[in-house]
């Protein structure tokens, strides 16, 4: 119990972060939204597909600091025999989370705006055969293992209001450094909400 009390605390920080550098003279505005996420696994090649949350501040008019973080699930694939008659679905096992923060530079006002972002963070590929609840638990309690990579994440996107509800769609570079830099597809879409 305690455990999991310490895991969902380390998710809640790691998005709050941008609210704990907010200079006094801020605007009182910010952002908070949920996501779907298609990550390419450029390197295997493996797409992967998981949900994710995003927070940000306004620290000047056109700039917010964002904090975000998504987990992708295990995906299947399938195999073809040698002779085409028969097709196997495998499990790939492969699991990542990532979590990023950094700033973002928007343009426009009222209800359309379009934006680009650098952000740092990490990713850690892991690989079990857990269900998606206990997969995310080892992915948090394993954060200090070796398949941890840093990111780095230069994207864009664009971003429709209706009132204080909206929707978001960032698209970008996910470039994860192993062996070199490793790029990679990331898009990802869902509802938000101004405050």
């Amino acid at each position: 119990m305690m455990l999991n009390w310490l895991k969902l605390s380390l998710v809640a920080a790691f998005l709050a972060l941008p609210l704990s550098v907010v200079p006094a003279n801020a605007q009182d505005h910010g952002e908070v939204g949920a996501f779907a996420d298609y990550f390419r696994v450029q390197a295997l090649p493996l797409d992967l597909v998981g949900v994710g949350g995003r927070a940000s501040v306004n620290i000047a008019q056109h700039v917010q600091l964002e904090g975000e973080l998504a987990y992708d699930f295990e995906r299947a694939f399938g195999t073809a025999s040698n002779n085409g008659a028969s097709l196997t679905a495998e499990r790939s096992g492969m699991r990542a989370l990532h979590g990023m923060f950094g700033p973002k530079f928007q343009v426009g006002t009222g209800a359309w705006r379009a934006f680009v972002t650098v952000k740092g963070g990490f990713v850690d590929f892991n690989f079990s055969n857990l269900n998606p609840t206990s997969g995310f638990d080892s992915a948090i309690d394993n954060l200090r293992t070796n398949s941890v990579n840093g990111v780095l994440y230069p994207g864009g996107g664009v971003e429709a209001y209706l009132g204080p509800i909206g929707l978001r769609l960032d698209v970008g570079d996910q470039i994860y450094f192993n062996n070199g830099a490793n790029h990679n597809l990331a898009v990802t879409f869902g509802p938000h909400i101004r405050f």
